[in-house]
């Protein structure tokens, strides 16, 4: 249906109690646009749902007319998965709404919902959910990745607190899962992606989280090898109320960074301390940041966690040009050493950016067979990001990132987290991300979309054994 008229989804716009979007609309750029403006592309229109039956009569649109489908929660996707060209985007970013029961620690979130709405709601109870380092990230998209991020030695993955989910399936049917209800299909959400169905809402369990210790160190970019080294051994070791993501980057231009370091080309380590901050405590946990080499610069201080959360979003604002990949990491060997200390000298613009974010602790606690998730054993999730607002250099940092990955990928467990997975990185690639997980998710993907209607993602088609109307999938 490429090219299809605008007066083609009259019958929807009927339907719908939220706005059909095409092309002959003077928001249509601004719909379609997505986190990443690498990605170009104009959907035949753009359905934004304010509700389940909007979803429901979405899908049944699809179905019916034959139009690809893609699915839009908070528009994150590095290769923007949520527009096709020619195609339909089921838009969900109306659906922003949180509704926390402080008495159950249970917070039950709007699929089109960010960690900003989530954070800001969770936070006035003292609770939270490990999820994410910026705030305008989408909900849905991080979850069913699996989702890590500050809290994650501490608490697990964001899919580790995720206890149920409302979900419209490719037929228009509506479910609930939990562990007694479609407990595959809970199973499979938690990290197999947008293969399953379109989630409307999520149900995760609350930790307790409030005001935490927050520092940066950074270091020259000359003492990268020293600082891996150091950090390598430190980390899994510390308590895991603290944690800390390794980061290459060039020093923001602002405060708390003094002047004479901006611009400049840096490792660093960005801390989060859930533990006890009376007396000086958090000083005392990282006083240990002078034994890798003196910092050129350590700023630490209490804060509010959802302020945390918020910390990089005007570094990283929407608009900006992104490629990324990564891999799963069991260790940082000293080839692998090698291999950050070149790129970290060889950064090619001002945002482009490498990070190593732990997911040991509480994250490895569950069983690869629990989850989707299948890399428990993995101690870091890496990725590396070529970043620039200037479509110039949309090539520049491409090749960096690509050049970058393919000598660290050597060094690596094989797979990725999903959600780093770039652009055109192949079937193969996805299927090594779910390792023994993935013939299992192929199976639960015939049982709730035996014709691959969802396809529009890091796509697991269905296992080619006899289509079945069974929604139980055995273990």
């Amino acid at each position: 249906m490429s090219g299809t008229e605008a007066t083609t989804f009259d019958s929807l716009r009927e339907t719908l109690r939220g706005r059909v979007v095409t092309p002959q609309d003077a928001d249509y750029d601004e719909a379609r646009s997505v986190y990443n403006a690498m990605i170009d592309r104009r959907p035949a229109a753009i359905a934004r749902c304010a509700g389940t039956a909007d979803v429901r009569a979405t899908i049944a649109f699809a179905r019916d007319t034959g139009i690809d489908l893609a699915v839009r929660g908070g528009g994150h996707s590095g290769p923007g998965l949520c527009v096709i060209d020619g195609g339909l985007t089921l838009d969900l970013s109306p659906a922003r709404w949180v509704r926390v029961d402080p008495e159950a620690e249970t917070a039950q979130v709007g699929g089109g919902s960010r960690l900003g709405d989530l954070d800001h709601e969770t936070h006035a109870f003292g609770l939270g959910v490990p999820a994410g380092i910026m705030s305008t990230t989408g909900v849905g998209g991080l979850t069913l990745g699996g989702g890590h991020g500050h809290l994650t030695r501490k608490y697990g993955l964001t899919i580790d607190s995720l206890v149920g989910a409302d979900v419209v399936l490719a037929d228009g049917t509506a479910v609930t899962t939990t562990e007694k209800e479609h407990p595959d299909l809970l199973w499979a959400l938690r990290g197999g992606g947008g293969n399953f169905g379109v989630v409307t809402s999520f149900t995760y369990r609350l930790r307790p989280v409030d005001t935490v210790g927050v520092a940066v160190t950074v270091w020259p970019v000359d003492r990268t090898a020293q600082v891996l080294r150091w950090y390598r051994e430190f980390l899994p070791a510390a308590p895991e109320d603290l944690s800390g993501f390794f980061a290459l980057l060039s020093v923001p231009p602002g405060p708390p960074f003094p002047e004479p370091i901006h611009g400049q080309k840096m490792c660093a380590v960005v801390w989060c301390y859930t533990g006890d901050l009376e007396a000086g405590r958090l000083e005392d946990v990282l006083s240990v940041v002078n034994d890798p080499a003196p910092p050129a610069f350590h700023f630490a201080t209490p804060m509010p966690y959802h302020l945390l959360q918020s910390m990089f979003d005007d570094l990283m604002p929407e608009g900006l040009q992104w490629y990324w990949r990564g891999d799963f990491f069991d260790g940082i060997p000293d080839d692998a050493v090698a291999v950050h200390e070149r790129y970290g000298q060889s950064l090619p613009t001002a945002l482009s950016t490498m990070h190593l974010y732990p997911v040991d602790g509480a994250a490895h606690r569950v069983s690869p067979g629990d989850t989707a998730w299948a890399y428990r054993d993995a101690m870091w999730s890496g990725v590396v990001a070529g970043i620039d607002p200037d479509p110039a250099n949309a090539d520049l940092v491409r090749q960096w990132c690509v050049d970058y990955w393919t000598d660290l990928h050597p060094h690596s467990m094989g797979g990725s987290y999903v959600n780093f997975l770039g652009e055109s990185e192949g079937p193969e690639r996805v299927r090594s991300t779910y390792r023994d997980n993935y013939d299992r998710l192929t199976a639960v993907k015939r049982a709730y979309d035996p014709d691959n209607f969802f396809h529009a993602n890091q796509n697991i088609p269905p296992s080619a054994a006899a289509k079945s109307p069974a929604r139980d999938v055995t273990h």
